[in-house]
Formats: structure tokens, sequence, C-alpha cells
């Protein structure tokens, strides 16, 4: 076993496929599937399992990823102490529901690396997706919610894939909408209230569940409902068509400007927003920041 397979594996996985990686690492395909199979057959494990889809990490895959990046580590941190190189490229990477605070934490901590060189990811995705990326490793941590309604079900997932749910904060469901909209002088609306207005709600692809949605009540019958899969076109609807969202309520003037407002939901939900983990894998420094940072804006 050599460093170089390790840090082969490592790419693989934030690549997300063999040739994806190999292009990155500027080697061919073969000698990166061969030098995969020789580690697999020298550790006497399967690390990927291989379908006509692609690739996935084997559950001995993501402990052994675990191991070859504290591996990756140290030895960095040893050629560092003797040979005076500068700190290795700081890759991290993060899945998120659309949440605007998981956003500012995100650039705040990236804007405190004193590092020349960095490569983080923040995919702002689908709620299955976000299980599937920590699942795989191919995020240090998620973020999102359960309720009354989606809890057993996303804890059956979870537990499953190995998987563990920490409380960041509970909230009280509000509404975004416009500051222009009919509503925005209410104190607190109802369902009934938002009747006439068009729901706007992130779209789920292919695993488009009532379980999996960002948005409480998602089962409660809507005349006008619009999809959409990215906060900036989601905010645009807001404002153009006098639209709503259910969310948590937190809003970031920075990022979000003052033309959105949120309006407590007369209901008797709650929301648990919450970190995702996948305990075989060792956090970064930065996913650890990035947790102190969320606290610290939650508070």
């Amino acid at each position: 076993m050599t460093l170089q397979q390790l840090r082969y594996i490592v790419a693989v996985v934030t690549c997300g496929s063999i040739s994806e990686a190999a292009k990155q690492l500027f080697i061919t395909q073969p000698s990166l599937s061969n030098s995969i199979k020789e580690l697999e057959k020298e550790m006497g494990i399967s690390i990927f399992n291989r379908s006509p889809k692609g690739i996935a990490l084997s559950s001995d895959g993501r402990e052994f990823l675990s191991y070859a990046r504290q591996v990756l580590e140290q030895a960095q941190l040893l050629e560092q102490h003797y040979t005076g190189r500068p700190p290795a490229k700081r890759i991290c990477s993060i899945s998120t529901q659309h949440y605007a605070f998981a956003v500012n934490a995100f650039a705040n901590v990236v804007s405190r690396q004193n590092i020349d060189e960095y490569e983080f990811t923040l995919r702002e995705t689908r709620t299955y997706e976000i299980i599937d990326d920590v699942k795989n490793c191919r995020s240090e941590l998620g973020i999102l919610y359960m309720n009354h309604f989606n809890r057993k079900v996303l804890k059956k997932l979870f537990t499953e894939n190995g998987l563990v749910f920490h409380t960041l904060f509970h909230a009280d469901p509000h509404i975004f909408i416009s500051c222009f909209h009919p509503l925005s002088h209410k104190k607190s609306v109802s369902i009934e209230d938002l009747e006439p207005y068009p729901f706007l709600a992130f779209e789920q692809g292919e695993n488009n569940s009532f379980y999996f949605s960002e948005e409480i009540l998602s089962t409660v019958p809507r005349k006008k409902v619009i999809y959409v899969s990215d906060r900036a076109t989601l905010f645009n609807l807001l404002i153009g068509l006098n639209g709503y969202t259910i969310c948590s309520g937190i809003l970031n003037r920075n990022l979000n400007g003052d033309t959105i407002t949120a309006v407590p939901l007369n209901t008797e939900e709650s929301m648990e927003i919450g970190w995702l983990s996948n305990p075989k894998l060792h956090l970064s420094q930065f996913a650890l920041k990035y947790l102190d940072e969320l606290k610290r804006l939650i508070q």
C-alpha cells in the first residue's frame, strides 16, 4: 500500500467516478482502476461496489476511507514539519437543504482561511442526495430537518445507512414572502390566508416523496404549486408572483437583501434542524469550524 494509492481512493470518492478522477489526476483510467484493484486485493476487501450505473463506496470502503484520510493528513503534517513545504490544498465538501444560514456560515469560515489554496464544495441539494452524499463520504456532513411527519422515515434511512443525526436547533415554521406581499404586514398567517397565492417548493427529483420535502405541511392540498431547483429562482418568484414558501424563518440580510421577509405561520408543527454525520468519517478541521460557526450564527 502506498500514499499514492490512498490519494487515488480519496480522489475517486471526491469526483464520484473513476473516469473523472483519472482526468483530475492526469493518469489513464485503466491505470487508476488497476491501482485500486491491487489495493483491494492487498487489503482483502472491496472498497467500491461496481455496477452499470457506476461505483459507490462499500461498507468496508467507507471505513477504509476514514483511515486513509487520517493517514494522508498525518503524512502532510510530517512533510510540512521536515521539508518546510506549504500546507497542501485544503478540501472539504458539505451538503445542505436550501438554508441561507448554512450558506452564511460557509462563507464566514472560508473567508477566515489563511491559506493560498483550497477546494471547498457546498451542495445545496435534494434531501435524498444529502443522505447519499454523507453515506458515501462525498460530503463530510449534511444539513437537513426532521419533524413528526418525516421523522420515522428519515430515521429509518439514517439507521440503514449507518448515519447519525445531531440536533442544531428547533424552529417554529414561518413563511417567506415579498415585503410587498399583501400579507407582509400581518403578525402571523394561517394556511387559509395563503390559499390564493402560489406555493413554492424545492423539487426532489426521482425521490419526490412527501417525506423528502424541504417544506413542512407538504401534504396540504393547494391550488397553485410551483417547484424550483434553487433559492435564487424561488426568491425571484416570491417577489414576481406574490408566492410563498414555508421555512425555518431564519433570514440573512447580507445574502438575501431586504426584499424578503419572514412571517410566523399559525401551526402546531415544529422543525428540528440538524446535521448528519457518518461515524466512519473523520471530520476535517474545516468541517469542525463550520459546525462551530453554524452554532454561533444560530445563537
